[in-house]
C-alpha cells in the first residue's frame, strides 16, 4: 500500500520512524508512541479481552462502527505498548477485509522495526492481528 492509502495516523508513524536514523531513535519513538494509547478501563482489563499467543500480557477491545473497525489495545509491556499502537494508526478504520488482507511484517519492515522483534514478539503481534480479524469477520 503507497503511502497516499494509509490512513493520516499511519502515514504520521511512517514518517517518523523513517525519519529515526537508529533503532536507538525508533526505540524511543516506540516508547512515545506506547505512551499514545488510551487506557483500557479496569472493566476491559478482563480474560475475555486477553490475547493468547503473547508473551507479555495483551489486551484488545473491538468497536464497529459501520463498515469499519476501531481497536484499543493495553499492554504490561511498555515496548509492545508501543508497537501496539503503531499496529492501531494502520489498522483502525479498516473494513473486515482490509483487515483481512493486511500484510502486518510489510508494516513493520516500513517501519524499520521488524529487524528488531524477536520471534516470539513478532508472533505476539500476529496473534494481536489475527484475534482483530476474527472479531471483524464473527461480527460480520
Amino acid at each position: 500500500m503507497s503511502l497516499p492509502d494509509l490512513p493520516a495516523p499511519a502515514a504520521e508513524a511512517l514518517s517518523a520512524f523513517q525519519a529515526a536514523g537508529s533503532w536507538e531513535q525508533r526505540a524511543r519513538l516506540l516508547m512515545q508512541w506506547g505512551a499514545r494509547l488510551e487506557p483500557l478501563s479496569d472493566a476491559q482489563l478482563c480474560e475475555e479481552n486477553r490475547v493468547h499467543g503473547c508473551e507479555s500480557q495483551v489486551w484488545l477491545v473491538a468497536q464497529q462502527q459501520g463498515d469499519s473497525w476501531q481497536f484499543n489495545a493495553s499492554s504490561d509491556a511498555r515496548l509492545l505498548r508501543g508497537l501496539l499502537s503503531v499496529l492501531l494508526v494502520r489498522v483502525n478504520g479498516l473494513s473486515a477485509g482490509e483487515l483481512a488482507q493486511l500484510d502486518l511484517i510489510d508494516w513493520f519492515n516500513q517501519l524499520g522495526l521488524s529487524r528488531q522483534l524477536s520471534p516470539s514478539r513478532s508472533n505476539g503481534l500476529n496473534a494481536v492481528l489475527q484475534r482483530m480479524q476474527k472479531l471483524a469477520v464473527s461480527s460480520a
